[in-house]
């Protein structure tokens, strides 16, 4: 027969216990979403400014280990082909003196000691010269010129070598430049992505007034150049103003900051050091007051942003990820020093 036994009803201990439990959830959620509130776009905007200033430090020693890569690359290159003509060369040695020990041989013998030239182990032979005196002239002339040649291919094989290591390590380098450069990029597309269209509108449209972007609106005073060549520097650097900031470019159609005054001064029958930091030292460092249009401009403690001197405390520079060449007060930004190319 069925049981029709009531079910057992939770204590009321249990009750007040679960109900406490729900309770301390519920704050313990309110909690959480105070503590995290949305963040200010002015906040926002400092951390991705100050995320793009280290995008472009890392930049621009992205920009010199590629320098350091494209010199290794040539450097090993060249050792390469040294080393496979002194090949050669040797061989060629090597044979000559086979010809005359095959004379020999045809004349009634071998001498010993080209003999053992010629056995499994040559260079055991070369380190023996104290028999070189049962050699005639020209076979010892032929075994020197062999020895000079061996050393020779040795130190080029071992710098060789060097080099490739090098080149291995500043490849490595590079990898890590670019995967830095672009975390730091990342990291500031999410933060501007946690701002509303309106926010992102309302800093971009500060981020155009605080510089002027349009050379009809700078007032560029009536200093003159000090040379042809910065004359032609910063007239080439005008033509590609409204051109985009790209890390790692040289142009014509993006830059970053050195890529635009290494292609200015280009245009103007110089060549540039890549990196900013090499820059500030091709030519006359000035101060302020100094300071003509066309003269390179540099900013920061590191030296790591530079520009050309426009006129009236105005620089032209391809100022940031995100941003086009442009005008810009001097202000903006902690100078340095200016270089007179």
């Amino acid at each position: 027969m069925a049981s029709h036994r009531r079910p057992k009803q939770p204590s009321r201990t249990r009750v007040t216990v679960l109900t406490a439990t729900a309770a301390a959830a519920v704050a313990l959620t309110s909690q959480a979403a105070q503590a995290a509130p949305k963040q200010d776009k002015k906040d926002v905007k400092e951390q991705v400014d100050k995320l793009y200033e280290e995008a472009e430090q890392a930049t621009e020693k992205y920009n010199g280990a590629k320098e350091k890569q494209q010199k290794l690359e040539k450097q090993v290159g060249e050792l390469q082909d040294k080393v496979a003509r002194g090949q050669e060369e040797l061989n060629k040695l090597r044979n000559g003196l086979g010809a005359m020990a095959t004379a020999q041989y045809r004349s009634g013998g071998i001498d010993p000691s080209v003999q053992l030239l010629l056995s499994s182990d040559p260079d055991t032979y070369l380190e023996k010269a104290s028999t070189l005196n049962q050699l005639s002239g020209k076979q010892a002339e032929s075994l020197r010129k062999i020895a000079d040649k061996q050393r020779t291919l040795k130190q080029q094989r071992q710098e060789a070598s060097t080099k490739l290591q090098d080149l291995a390590d500043t490849r490595t380098a590079l990898g890590k430049k670019k995967d830095e450069i672009q975390g730091k990029l990342s990291k500031a597309r999410n933060l501007l992505n946690t701002l509303t269209a309106k926010e992102r509108a309302q800093i971009a449209a500060k981020d155009a007034e605080r510089a002027n972007r349009s050379s009809d609106r700078v007032d560029l005073g009536s200093e003159v150049p000090d040379s042809q060549r910065a004359a032609a520097a910063l007239a080439a650097a005008k033509t590609k103003i409204g051109t985009p900031y790209v890390w790692g470019a040289t142009g014509p159609s993006s830059f970053d900051c050195s890529g635009l005054t290494g292609w200015a001064y280009q245009q103007a029958g110089v060549q540039l050091p890549r990196i900013s930091q090499d820059q500030a030292n091709a030519g006359t460092r000035i101060g302020r007051g100094e300071l003509k249009p066309g003269d390179l401009v540099l900013f920061y403690g590191d030296l790591h942003h530079i520009g050309l001197y426009a006129g009236n405390g105005q620089v032209l520079h391809a100022p940031k990820p995100g941003a086009n060449v442009r005008y810009e007060s001097m202000d903006n930004m902690p100078f340095q020093f200016g270089v007179r190319v």
